[in-house]
């Protein structure tokens, strides 16, 4: 079902939203929700364009569909994490859980199945856009040995050296940081980042894990900081070895 009601109009003037789809009805309409909801929207209607876009414009968040013509939605995703954290919402008629995952897999930070509502699509936005700059996270630094984060300024530091982490990453990071020694399940860890427990997402988990692991991990294979407890979920480390 499309609309094009706003729930919150003119707030985010400042934040300027890529859309990609090779179809001009959805990007018209997607542009035309967004805007009325207070975004500033640019539009791409392929993968090189989209490129292009995103090296000319650097917006705060892509909208970006799968299927594109000239390079596709995947390899766009990945040509933009080569050199940047921007979030990247999915939009895509595939709905089997194994294209969610590779979307996921590729550094999305969300997807979104078409036919949708643009309400739930703005939601959507907001909420990745929320993750992305720590809109109401508690001042705080937490470290452990040569691990450290801090909240407030959504900054992850090894050794002293500053790592780089997508939006998920760094909300899974800091809520396993914030309960050190609690085994979350996959659904229970879904439920605290994103609000939602949908089954076919869950898989996705391991999926950020696995990258959170190869940015913070001295060796990924053998982790010291987030363990995982078979046949349940994961934890962050409190004082035990892997």
């Amino acid at each position: 079902m499309w609309s094009l009601w706003s729930t919150r109009p003119g707030r985010h003037m400042d934040e300027l939203i890529l859309v990609v789809d090779d179809e001009s009805w959805v990007r018209n309409t997607v542009r035309s929700y967004l805007e009325a909801a207070g975004f500033r929207v640019v539009t791409a209607a392929n993968g090189r364009e989209a490129v292009d876009q995103f090296a000319v414009c650097r917006p705060t968040l892509v909208i970006l569909d799968w299927m594109l013509p000239e390079i596709d939605g995947p390899e766009v995703a990945q040509r933009i994490r080569r050199d940047s954290d921007v979030p990247i919402i999915m939009l895509t008629a595939r709905s089997e859980e194994d294209d969610r995952i590779q979307g996921l897999e590729l550094g999305a930070d969300d997807y979104v199945v078409k036919p949708f509502s643009t309400r739930e699509l703005e939601a959507r936005v907001r909420a990745v856009l929320r993750r992305a700059d720590g809109e109401a996270q508690p001042p705080a630094v937490i470290a452990v040995e040569d691990l450290s984060l801090n909240l407030d300024q959504r900054e992850v530091t090894l050794g002293g050296e500053p790592i780089t982490l997508t939006a998920m990453e760094f909300d899974l990071l800091a809520f396993l940081m914030q309960h050190p020694g609690h085994v979350f399940t996959r659904l229970e860890l879904l439920e605290a980042l994103r609000g939602s427990t949908y089954k076919s997402f869950e898989r996705s988990v391991d999926s950020h894990v696995k990258r959170l692991r190869q940015k913070i991990e001295t060796e990924p294979s053998d982790p010291k900081y987030v363990l995982t407890v078979f046949g349940v979920g994961y934890k962050f480390a409190k004082g035990e070895s892997a």
